[in-house]
């Protein structure tokens, strides 16, 4: 498995088109279970801002290596989710390899070049001493452990796929897809935890993007509030996105420029503090994390 890229000049779009035509040939494949899954990661903001509307001066997005999918942690033990591997296989997947050439048996890949898809989850439990590692879900399947991944199950918008599946079939599904708010906990915390220049931008690009403005990404996070785990993402962001020469806005600007850039630092720090200060305003003492 190689490294993700760490500036946007390593991002094509050809990777993202072969990622959303593998989200979709897989909601062919898991039709079922779709329900109980939910799209995460570097594929979200495509999905939540129609990138064929952008305005001229909006670039897009610069897309996303892999597909990360969430599942429902509640229901891992219903015996239907023994099959999961075998459906994968007989659907063309196969388990990736790690550095050593050893199987991993949360990421599964497909095609050639190959797209890759990493299973999610987060247990009961102190989720975020565990990140990054591996909940055995059955014998040769497994999901990483996310922290805050359960506000993408109260938090998440319905998003339509339409076109060819990385097989080259038709197709058009309904998927459910991270929302905004949920996407912020979620990437704030990932930050947080790995330092990820994507993550950072990921973050800019949907707080700058979504909706009309900031306000509207401001709504679909008060209700999520009162969670632990978005009391610590609004805390990882004041820590990590308080003035310009902070690692947040220095590692948007370095995604996206390879070095520093005065004006896009200034407006990350700017978004992170609209959204922190429209959060504060419109939610009661008793729930904003302070």
């Amino acid at each position: 498995m190689s490294e993700k890229p760490t500036t946007a000049a390593g991002y094509s779009s050809d990777q993202v088109t072969r990622v959303r035509s593998t989200c979709l040939y897989l909601a062919t494949k898991l039709g079922d279970l779709m329900d109980e899954l939910v799209v995460v990661g570097g594929l979200v903001p495509s999905l939540l801002i129609d990138q064929e509307k952008l305005p001229p001066h909006v670039p897009p997005h610069v897309g996303t290596m892999d597909l990360d999918l969430g599942l429902a942690f509640a229901l891992v033990g219903q015996q239907r989710y023994q099959a999961v591997a075998e459906r994968l296989r007989a659907a063309g997947f196969t388990m990736d390899v790690n550095e050593e050439g050893q199987p991993t048996r949360q990421r599964w890949r497909i095609s050639s070049p190959p797209v890759t898809v990493d299973f999610l989850i987060e247990p009961e439990g102190n989720a975020e001493a565990q990140a990054g590692r591996l909940f055995p879900l059955a014998r040769d399947w497994a999901a990483i452990i996310a922290p805050g991944l359960h506000l993408a199950f109260k938090n998440n918008k319905t998003a339509t796929l339409a076109g060819r599946t990385i097989t080259g079939e038709r197709a058009s599904r309904d998927i459910r897809v991270c929302g905004p708010g949920a996407f912020v906990v979620l990437k704030a915390l990932a930050f947080h935890i790995r330092g990820e220049n994507k993550d950072a931008y990921d973050l800019f690009y949907l707080l700058r993007n979504y909706g009309r403005n900031v306000s509207d990404v401001a709504v679909q996070l008060r209700p999520l509030l009162p969670d632990q785990s978005a009391a610590k993402a609004f805390e990882y962001l004041r820590a990590d996105f308080p003035n310009t020469e902070a690692i947040g806005p220095r590692r948007v600007a370095e995604f996206l420029y390879g070095r520093p850039d005065p004006d896009t630092q200034a407006d990350a720090v700017g978004f992170v503090r609209r959204l922190l200060a429209e959060c504060e305003q419109g939610a009661s003492a008793s729930s904003f994390p302070r």
